[in-house]
């Protein structure tokens, strides 16, 4: 009995009841060796190059600047165009092109270049290895995995064999394997550069050097890493035997000695490594794929689970999108957002507009018209707390912060002197634009619905895919909307959600009853609520002309004549803050607005709230004589989006021929001010997708430059002074002919400058507009023109010195041909019969696949005939194939130069003229600075209002512990819970509950109260 309860808890003291393995991480690659390869191939050419180059470099150094000023300008450019993607991965697609892009393109650029001969690395070894090496990879594991998939077809294998492995993997594996081979052999099994540079081989113990009376050799030959090296390859990479020590079959594939029908005469009986070597690369990819494949087990170590459960709740984190390139050139939401935006303006508004088919729908009879549109179910209260928020629908992480603060029951905000706690809203009122760029089922799920689910859950009951016929539909138990305590919410569109019509808001907001945990009785796009203490919320829809129609007019002027007291106080919500934007555009709208205003409400609007803005500004009427239309103005669009500045609207101080003063700005004018030099330092950071445009407007501008020929004046100058002048000489000559010869380029500067009058903001006159423009291309022209010339440079003096265009397109297999007996030897003559049996398709996949990848020769090559006898001694195919490798190159030149251009010219108009103030913030895209405000009309009728703010938006998350330890009923309602949010943030002292602060607070009096701090109105604290 003893030994069974003994082996009854061996188990579960082991851990090894259940066992459970993590499987590799998908994401960017979708095999864990692959990442631990790269790795290990990374560290090891690193310890290679620098053991045996590393005293060489310092010995002979040189000290030639022009090859230096060209590495650092190559590597410059390279690093400038790779800065967006190091030490993240973007999107799988463009990070992988960029990645083997810059890799192919810098390495073929940079094995011309003498230093590395200098330093005894002939690139054109490893180049033309690779290369060779890279598609006998690609062939063989090809093949492996035909057979492999076959095996599972019939039935040999497990199913989870059947998983197709990705294309892109097979080639970066294959890279990876070639790269290996390369550096090893280069540095350790090349017996051409061995007999050159012999070193002793040494048959010792790598580990004698940790013996205490070794160490100081040890730390001798650290010191000396050549030495160091060499001890890895004489132990490491040795040879590993000879032909004779493997049966028939091994010899053949190793030296294809049965096609000489035994011993070649000359060959040597020594294996080289090269092959070993990759046999060995090959044979660890194919036992790690089927063993992953075959038994769905990674070659990791197992988990208990326990172990990885708690792994897996660390792992969990919300499926959030990232914020809305706006400057992606070939983002297809954008293209789709302008042509809905052109649809919308030229069919819907004033022809088709779906505010009158509301109102049609409305008046059946006048009960049925107040009971959609006027809601009184919270006038009875004894006071109310409720919520305003605008501009939600853009990031993930901030929307999902916003969400958070108002899901949770109450909130404590510490301050020096007090501790503030207020409760949850019973109302939330959003004002527009609710999901971005453009209105549509998965805008409007992915970034409005899923952070509010998130931040408070639906009932378990509801389905996503239900449709509100009848609304409200109150949960069970719930009689009428009066008795129901849970937190509810009103929404008024925005001019993003006009883009389709108003189509996917009438769908989801007014045939849907749930917006996370918050009710949603609402039945047309703009509505009325009687709040307790005889408070009104006119929530108007602007759609994209900003201004109300004459139905939503006539229903408010009626509810005003008929419902609203003399002593009442009306709060008018829209989406577009028409006092900031008519004073910037100094233009006049929403002329229905100010007449309801002004005409009928007569003193009785207390407050105008609007989003749209993505800042928070309020401003409030200076004491004065005569009657006060609106007694504060303010906007909240931190919802969610992007970041607007609010140093521009700092002049702001009159409306309704009132003078208003700024009470409160969020970020301050300094802060907004500071922000937007973010535009010069990290415009394409952040805007990586802007690339392809830029760099096919900038090859534009110059393609009828390509080539200079006559560069002679600029490269035998005498003084750096003298080769400055005539560069600069030479970049005005190419303007002037531009503009008086050329086609193209003209045809391209020409469309530019008339895209670039048409995108300074029309506040300006003509002639302003036309100098802005023109000054914004000539930089434009100029950056792109010094580049063409940097590249001319660069290839004429390769050319001159002969490193390129020596011998045709084929070079680099030339003189891989000519080597290839002496590092490479093949005393079988396996090769020959290789060229026999693909019928000369192995060597030519050879040869034209080294030409293709020595783009700079092409270019050279082609640039010299050019030169030599015009470019119509070119073919089409000809001349196609060198503008195409010019293309190559100049984008990648091109792409960081038109960034620090554009995003200077947006800094510089920000900030200079107050010009651009949308274009120039998002652009930067920024997450942070994201606030709401909080309303609370009290006991003696007094509206309370708290903004509250979070500086920095967290963008990791983790599983928040409350929410997953809380005990959960079927049937409640999750506004019930005590952690009602799923996530929390990575950091705790960075999460938004932790870090809310109160950015501005202020007292509003109802109008039969007097106030005695000043006559509009209100109290500041």
């Amino acid at each position: 009995m003893g030994s069974d309860k003994q082996s009854a808890g061996l188990l579960p003291t082991l851990r090894m009841e259940r066992v459970r393995t993590i499987l590799t991480h998908t994401y960017p690659y979708p095999h864990e060796h692959s990442r631990h390869a790269i790795i290990a191939v990374a560290v090891g050419c690193l310890f290679f190059i620098s053991s045996d180059n590393m005293l060489t470099l310092i010995e002979k150094l040189d000290k030639n600047i022009k090859w230096w000023s060209m590495y650092a300008c190559l590597l410059g450019f390279f690093y400038f165009f790779s800065s967006p993607f190091i030490g993240k991965t973007i999107k799988p697609s463009y990070s992988n092109f960029s990645r083997w892009y810059i890799a192919w393109i810098l390495v073929a650029a940079l094995y011309h270049l003498p230093s590395f001969q200098s330093m005894g690395v002939d690139l054109r070894m490893n180049l033309s290895l690779f290369l060779s090496i890279y598609i006998s990879s690609i062939l063989f594991l090809i093949v492996f995995h035909i057979i492999f998939i076959g095996l599972w077809y019939l039935g040999l294998v497990s199913r989870v064999a059947g998983r197709r492995p990705a294309i892109l993997t097979i080639l970066q594996n294959c890279a990876v394997i070639s790269i290996a081979c390369c550096v090893f052999y280069s540095h350790c099994g090349n017996r051409a550069m061995l007999r050159a540079r012999p070193f002793e081989r040494k048959s010792s113990n790598w580990f004698s050097f940790w013996k205490k009376e070794e160490r100081n050799t040890w730390l001798a030959k650290f010191v000396r890493m050549n030495e160091l090296k060499n001890q890895v390859c004489s132990s490491w990479f040795a040879p590993v035997g000879s032909a004779s020590d493997y049966p028939l079959l091994s010899k053949w594939v190793i030296y294809g000695e049965l096609a000489c029908n035994g011993s070649c005469p000359g060959s040597s009986d020594e294996i080289s490594p090269i092959f070993s070597l990759w046999a060995t690369f090959i044979g660890l990819y194919m036992a790690h794929f089927v063993v992953e494949r075959s038994t769905g087990w990674a070659l990791t170590h197992p988990l208990s689970v326990e172990e990885y459960e708690n792994r897996k709740k660390n792992q969990m984190k919300p499926d959030f999108l990232d914020m809305v390139p706006w400057y992606a050139g070939t983002s297809a939401d954008l293209f789709k957002t302008a042509f809905d935006l052109l649809v919308s303006v030229t069919l819907f508004v004033g022809r088709f507009d779906m505010r009158m088919m509301q109102a049609a729908m409305s008046r059946v009879h006048e009960g049925a018209q107040q009971d959609d549109l006027l809601y009184d179910h919270l006038s009875e209260k004894e006071d109310i707390w409720f919520d305003f928020m605008a501009d939600t629908g853009d990031g993930g992480n901030s929307s999902y912060t916003v969400a958070r603060l108002l899901a949770q029951p109450s909130l404590r905000i510490t301050r020096e002197d007090s501790v503030d706690t207020l409760p949850r809203g019973d109302l939330l009122l959003i004002g527009g634009d609710l999901a971005y760029p453009n209105p549509s089922g998965f805008t409007y799920e992915k970034r409005l619905f899923s952070p509010f689910e998130y931040a408070l859950q639906p009932p378990a009951w509801y389905k996503n895919e239900h449709i509100a016929v009848n609304k409200p539909e109150l949960p069970e138990g719930v009689s009428e909307l009066k008795e129901y305590d849970g937190p509810q919410c009103f929404l008024i569109p925005g001019n993003h959600d006009w883009f389709d019509g108003l189509n996917t808001f009438m769908r989801y907001i007014c045939h849907k009853s749930w917006l996370g945990g918050w009710f949603m009785p609402q039945k047309k796009s703009y509505f009325a609520l009687q709040l307790p203490k005889r408070w009104w919320v006119f929530g108007l829809d602007l759609s994209l002309h900003n201004d109300i129609d004459v139905y939503q007019f006539k229903f408010f002027s009626e509810l005003v004549k008929n419902k609203i007291g003399e002593n009442d106080s009306v709060i008018v919500m829209t989406h577009e803050p028409q006092w900031l934007l008519d004073w910037y555009w100094n233009d006049i709208s929403g002329q229905n607005v100010s007449h309801l205003i002004c005409d009928y409400l007569k003193g009785r609007c207390k407050l105008r709230i609007a989003g749209d803005m993505h800042h928070y500004m309020r401003h409030s009427c200076v004491p004065s004589e005569g009657q006060v239309h609106v007694q504060h103005l303010l906007v909240n669009g931190c919802g969610g989006a992007f970041l607007h500045p609010t140093h521009v609207f700092s002049n702001f101080n009159k409306f309704y021929g009132k003078t208003y003063e700024c009470k409160a700005a969020y970020p301050s004018f300094h802060d907004s001010s500071r922000i937007a030099l973010g535009n010069i330092l990290k415009f394409r950071k952040k805007n990586w997708q802007f690339d392809f445009i830029g760099g096919v407007i900038y090859f534009i501008l110059v393609f009828s430059m390509f080539p200079q020929c006559k560069l002679d004046h600029i490269l035998q100058g005498d003084s750096f002074s003298g080769h400055l002048g005539s560069f600069f000489g030479t970049v005005w000559n190419d303007f002037v002919y531009v503009l008086e010869h050329s086609f193209v380029s003209l045809t391209g500067v020409v469309l530019l400058l008339i895209m670039a009058i048409a995108f300074v903001p029309s506040k300006l006159s003509r002639k302003r507009r036309a100098i802005i423009g023109i000054v914004h291309v000539s930089a434009h022209l100029a950056a792109a023109l010094i580049l063409m010339l940097l590249m001319e440079l660069g290839l004429e003096t390769c050319i001159r010195h002969k490193l390129l265009a020596t011998s045709g397109y084929h070079s680099l297999y030339q003189w891989y041909r000519s080597v290839e007996s002496e590092h490479f030897p093949d005393p079988s003559g396996l090769r020959a019969r290789m060229e026999q049996w693909t019928f000369g398709l192995y060597p030519a996949c050879i040869k034209y696949l080294m030409s293709a990848f020595d783009v700079p020769e092409v270019m050279a090559v082609t640039r010299s005939t050019i030169c030599k006898n015009g470019i119509q001694s070119l073919s089409r195919g000809g001349a196609i194939i060198y503008y195409a490798s010019v293309f190559l190159y100049f984008w990648v030149f091109s792409t960081p130069v038109v960034s620090l251009v554009f995003g200077s010219y947006l800094y510089i108009c920000i900030n200079w003229f107050h010009l651009h103030f949308d274009e120039a913030f998002s652009s930067l895209r920024i997450a942070n600075y994201k606030s709401f405000t909080r309303f609370h009309i009290n006991g003696d009728g007094d509206l309370e209002v708290f903004t509250l703010a979070v500086d920095k938006v967290p963008r990791e998350w983790k599983l928040d512990a409350g929410w997953d330890g809380e005990l959960k009923q079927p049937q409640q309602l999750s506004h019930t819970r005590k952690y009602p949010s799923k996530w929390s943030a990575a950091a705790g002292q960075q999460d938004p509950v932790n870090t809310v602060r109160i950015v501005d607070q202020f007292v509003i009096r109802p109008n039969e109260k007097p106030d005695f701090v000043s006559s509009n109105g209100s109290v500041s604290r």
